[in-house]
């Protein structure tokens, strides 16, 4: 019997080369569908049962022939900067429809789509608000079969949040706080995303149409920075930089460099927390203990 076959759109991105892999340990063939097929097949060469391709999620027809014969399909596509026709709008939402509606018409049984915690179409931020948009319209356009997963910022051995922290304290004397560094923060692993991912797709049974996946502790800002310095062995001084500040530095960064080192709906997440909810199903719900933050510097420092 061949193994099932899902096709994950953004593979080659942080979240999507961790779920392309566990999706293959699991037994499954993976579809890399991609703009970027020349990094998907040097990213995954010499891995058996997967298959690059490359894909613009706007392209309804190799949309549509990417999910041929799947059996599930991952959702992993992010835009952070708008440029030209990438919009959020363009990507979030209406590419993000038109998958489930390609979906559903190819009969994939199961679509999990990768928003946030904290999307919502109330968001003054554009691209939150976009986030929950493309949510609702997924939902409408895969009834019963669409799932949305919301993890918090990400931390991993090959990037995230905690590597560009450690990268950036190692070069610098200081290090800039948002705000007064205040906001929560709920930092989780991306294998223990992926690793949900993947249960969600190989449950048998009825699956919530919502996971918000978030690591075991809830930090500040500041707290966060702090722990990562001391599990680190580093010393820097945190300076506080205004909200407006930051807003200044990220549309000068967008017009200006190709790739900016943050983006103006990165500050705009900074200005709110990110915390799971109670009331929602998360990792230990799927069967998943999270990694905590502090293990993972351990580990980032001891390689």
């Amino acid at each position: 019997m061949p193994d099932r076959i899902v096709t994950v759109f953004g593979g080659t991105g942080f979240l999507g080369r961790h779920v392309v892999r566990r999706l293959r340990a699991c037994g499954f063939a993976v579809r890399v569908a991609t703009r970027h097929r020349r990094r998907a097949e040097a990213t995954f060469a010499g891995e058996t049962g997967i298959e690059p391709r490359h894909v613009d999620v706007c392209d309804g027809a190799a949309v549509g022939e990417a999910l041929h014969g799947a059996f599930g399909a991952v959702n992993a596509v992010s835009l952070y900067i708008e440029r030209g026709d990438e919009t959020f709008d363009a990507i979030h939402v209406k590419a993000a429809r038109q998958m489930a509606e390609l979906a559903r018409a190819a009969q994939v049984e199961k679509l999990v789509l990768v928003s946030g915690i904290g999307a919502s179409t109330a968001s003054p931020s554009l691209y939150v608000r976009k986030r929950g948009e493309g949510e609702q319209a997924v939902r409408a356009a895969f009834p019963g079969g669409a799932i949305v997963v919301r993890p918090a910022a990400m931390f991993g051995p090959d990037g995230g949040i905690i590597a560009a922290i450690l990268d950036f304290m190692r070069k610098a004397p200081a290090f800039p706080l948002f705000g007064r560094g205040n906001t929560r923060l709920q930092p989780v692993a991306v294998g223990d995303v992926a690793e949900a991912i993947v249960r969600i797709l190989s449950r048998r049974e009825a699956a919530p149409n919502l996971y918000e996946l978030a690591g075991p502790d809830v930090f500040t800002y500041e707290e966060f920075l702090r722990t990562v310095m001391r599990e680190a062995g580093l010393r820097r001084l945190l300076v506080p930089v205004p909200f407006g500040a930051w807003h200044l530095l990220a549309r000068v960064g967008e017009a200006v460099l190709p790739h900016p080192p943050f983006t103006k709906n990165q500050v705009e997440l900074m200005e709110v927390d990110t915390v799971m909810s109670e009331r929602l199903p998360g990792l230990r719900d799927l069967g998943i203990a999270p990694q905590s933050a502090k293990d993972a510097v351990c580990d980032l420092v001891r390689d």
